[in-house]
């Protein structure tokens, strides 16, 4: 099992220093990944998670693969219908490049209503364009040239290169039935966010892999096993929740920190102090254990 880290890239006092210091820390402390979230256009409802600044996912991993030099790099989640899949599949592919087959393309659909209507994409088709686009995205990081004529995306002898340096691992989000069923048709591995997970559950999805993002909160007392989530609690709970997750057979854990309302956010440096309890209390043994 591998542990990743998701930097908050957004939000006030966020910056490339931040981001630098995330994304250093992360590598120093020995998680294995780094992730970054994704938004174009911060509308009212985007601004009332996830505030501006808001720094671009791929710009800002291209230039945190100049800075790190082993830890994976990716996107949790890159919404697939607001950019045009050749300049999705280039960037991810420039990406993987320049790290030297270090990108992960974590992809979802999107919730975000009034940022679709702002980019002028039809929000009750998401689901069928992202389709289409991932089978576009896989293609070119395939083929030297690509043709289609697809409902959403047509072009012909469009060249590809520099393709990735390996076709990078696809980790679709979500938990709907399309959501899977788009995992088993297109992805490496199933990308749960915030999930309660159950053991029968997840063995009935039968996804080509599992790498959920769990919620990190580390408590002084227990929390409640009924309301709390995995990742939340004692570091005896998280323990616990990582043993049940390689009882799943996950690959990694993504430890996510923000709650998800501006409100309650810590700043960076209580953050990191967590992700170092838990890197060197926890995580440590873990990876002798579940290596």
């Amino acid at each position: 099992m591998k542990f990743g880290v998701n930097i908050l890239n957004f939000g006030p006092g966020m910056g490339p220093s931040v981001l630098s210091r995330w994304a250093r820390t992360a590598e120093s402390l020995g998680y294995h990944l780094v992730m970054i979230s994704d938004h174009v256009a911060v509308t009212d409802d985007v601004q009332a998670h996830y505030p501006v600044p808001f720094y671009e996912p791929f710009v800002t991993l291209a230039w945190l693969a100049g800075i790190t030099k082993n830890v994976e790099l990716g996107t949790t989640v890159a919404i697939l219908p607001y950019r045009n899949p050749l300049v999705t599949a280039r960037m991810g592919a420039n990406i993987d490049q320049v790290s030297n087959g270090r990108f992960i393309f974590g992809v979802g659909v999107g919730w975000a209503k009034e940022e679709f209507e702002a980019l002028g994409v039809p929000f009750e088709k998401r689901g069928a364009i992202s389709d289409e686009y991932l089978s576009a995205i896989k293609e070119h990081w395939t083929k030297g040239t690509v043709s289609r004529g697809g409902r959403f995306a047509s072009y012909t002898g469009v060249h590809t290169a520099p393709g990735p340096a390996r076709p990078p691992p696809i980790w679709v989000g979500g938990s709907s039935d399309p959501a899977l069923r788009r995992t088993v048709r297109f992805g490496d591995a199933w990308h749960p966010i915030h999930e309660r997970l159950q053991l029968a559950d997840a063995e009935a999805k039968r996804v080509p892999g599992f790498c959920p993002r769990i919620r990190l909160e580390i408590t002084g007392k227990p929390l409640d096993e009924q309301t709390r989530l995995p990742g939340q609690g004692t570091l005896d709970q998280i323990r616990g929740d990582l043993e049940a997750l390689g009882s799943l057979n996950a690959e990694y854990v993504l430890f996510d920190s923000y709650a998800g309302k501006p409100e309650g956010r810590r700043d960076s440096e209580a953050d990191l102090l967590m992700f170092k309890t838990l890197a060197e209390q926890v995580l440590d043994v873990k990876r002798e254990k579940l290596r």
